[in-house]
């Protein structure tokens, strides 16, 4: 049973959603409907963004890195959810685990870096259009998407390598439907003294620094559009920034709700988890398709390219 000589457990148990077992098939229906949404409808964002050329600009090529972002942050943990809820059978390996949870880190970091650049991408949109070509060239939009990965891996890379240095005893059972960093600390038999310290700072920092640019971001927005308050250039601004702050504001609405508004295990804390890596990447590709007149143009090019193409 001993996978090395740090830890004695070859397997966790996932307790999963709390859903009676009667409203099983219901539930397995409504996120399979869901995760399926998410995948075919970022999938369809990324398949625009390539064959419409009026979609290559820097705010499409983040989006396109978004999308497969959301595909891969949804197929990280939902899928194992569905296998959970079909078969009851609730184990985990442990080496399963540790790489759920680095990809997992991984792509919850990536989402953060690209709201983040796509938040500047609108800053320059708003408060330098005569040099916005300039300065979001070619080079600098694929510097700032590699620079995201790079230190999504490098973070997500660093709480594993600490994670797996610890033991862990008789106590296998995690009380979520994911393998969650927290909870894992929380059955560890080790010190985690040095875990909880590099979560808290530089975990801490690292989400601090993209919302720190999103924030500061939209303040400068707000600042110039205030110094000359005019309908047409508010209304520019919510045309340009609309779907990125509903975005955002989803996606951090939600973060908040996983990791200040709920406790360890309850109902709260499961709705505000299925937020985060359900419901949140099903909703954007609706919010920028709905509020975006490049990408309706686009879809509406492509059905007829496809009509086209069956006659």
């Amino acid at each position: 049973m001993r996978r090395d000589n740090q830890t004695s457990v070859s397997e966790f148990l996932l307790l999963g959603l709390p859903i009676w077992p009667g409203h099983q098939g219901m539930f397995f229906t409504l996120f399979l409907g869901m995760y399926l949404t998410t995948v075919l409808g970022n999938l369809l964002i990324i398949l625009l963004f390539r064959l419409d050329s009026r979609l290559h600009t820097p705010m499409y090529f983040f989006l396109s890195h978004l999308a497969f972002s959301d595909i891969s942050l949804s197929s990280v943990t939902v899928p194992k959810m569905f296998i959970d809820m079909h078969t009851g059978q609730q184990s985990i390996p442990y080496v399963g685990c540790i790489s759920q949870l680095y990809f997992f880190l991984l792509f919850v970091g990536l989402d953060n870096f690209l709201l983040a650049v796509m938040a500047y991408d609108r800053y320059v949109a708003i408060c330098h259009p005569l040099h916005y070509t300039t300065i979001m060239r070619e080079g600098l939009c694929a510097l700032l998407v590699a620079a995201s990965w790079i230190i999504s891996c490098g973070s997500a890379l660093l709480h594993t390598l600490l994670l797996v240095r610890l033991s862990f005893c008789a106590d296998n059972v995690i009380t979520h439907f994911f393998c969650d960093l927290t909870v894992l600390l929380k059955l560890s038999c080790s010190d985690i003294s040095l875990n909880e310290l590099v979560i808290f700072t530089e975990g801490g920092m690292l989400s601090f620094l993209p919302l720190a640019i999103v924030l500061g971001s939209y303040f400068r927005i707000g600042t110039i559009i205030l110094k000359a308050p005019s309908t047409k250039r508010l209304l520019k601004a919510i045309s340009t920034c609309g779907s990125h702050l509903s975005v955002v504001s989803l996606y951090y609405g939600a973060f908040a709700g996983v990791y200040f508004f709920s406790s360890s295990w309850d109902s709260k804390d499961i709705i505000a988890s299925v937020m985060y890596m359900v419901v949140t990447p099903m909703l954007n590709p609706f919010i920028y398709s709905l509020r975006n007149r490049d990408i309706k143009q686009a879809l509406e090019m492509f059905v007829n390219r496809v009509n086209l193409f069956k006659w």
